[in-house]
């Protein structure tokens, strides 16, 4: 017999920047200066994502978009790979993510897309401590996450990989 599997996940959303603790409105403030510098004249759809490393380093991030639209890449993974490049084997301790579009306000936290929530997550289960995950629109809600298991609660990782002997 076939049983129903329940999937929770938790955020906390917070009604503004200002209610965030200092820090993180410190590494959102960063998030939205990156975000000013996308390179996005496709989608007109900017992104900007700051992230905290364990040894105090911020690395920022934006959208980079090109003409050939699978070559682009998303802000949060521009900033997990320079960061994982830049800083071989040091954790991430939380990103901030914001975005603008330039035909309309966005007032709604807009979470990291798909593929950058996997790359996350092998971040994550290497590292094997959470990422908060703290995200909004250009203005209103921020949303946090503790974990990127909260925005994808089925990681797909090294262990369907390896070989069951």
């Amino acid at each position: 017999m076939a049983k129903k599997l329940t999937i929770t996940t938790q955020l906390t959303v917070f009604q503004s920047i200002d209610e965030l603790p200092q820090p993180i409105q410190e590494l959102m403030h960063k998030a939205q200066e990156a975000r000013e510098r996308a390179y996005a004249p496709y989608s007109l759809f900017k992104v900007g994502a700051a992230l905290q490393l364990a040894n105090g380093e911020v690395v920022m991030g934006n959208n980079q978009e090109n003409a050939a639209f699978p070559s682009g890449l998303c802000a949060e993974r521009v900033a997990a790979f320079h960061a994982g490049a830049t800083y071989p084997g040091v954790a991430f301790q939380a990103m901030a993510l914001t975005v603008r579009s330039l035909q309309k306000e966005v007032n709604t936290p807009t979470p990291p897309c798909g593929a950058c929530r996997q790359s996350l997550a092998e971040y994550e289960v290497n590292q094997k401590t959470p990422i908060a995950i703290y995200f909004m629109g250009e203005t209103g809600k921020v949303a946090q996450a503790s974990s990127v298991k909260d925005l994808l609660p089925f990681v797909f990782d090294s262990t369907f990989l390896q070989n069951i002997s």
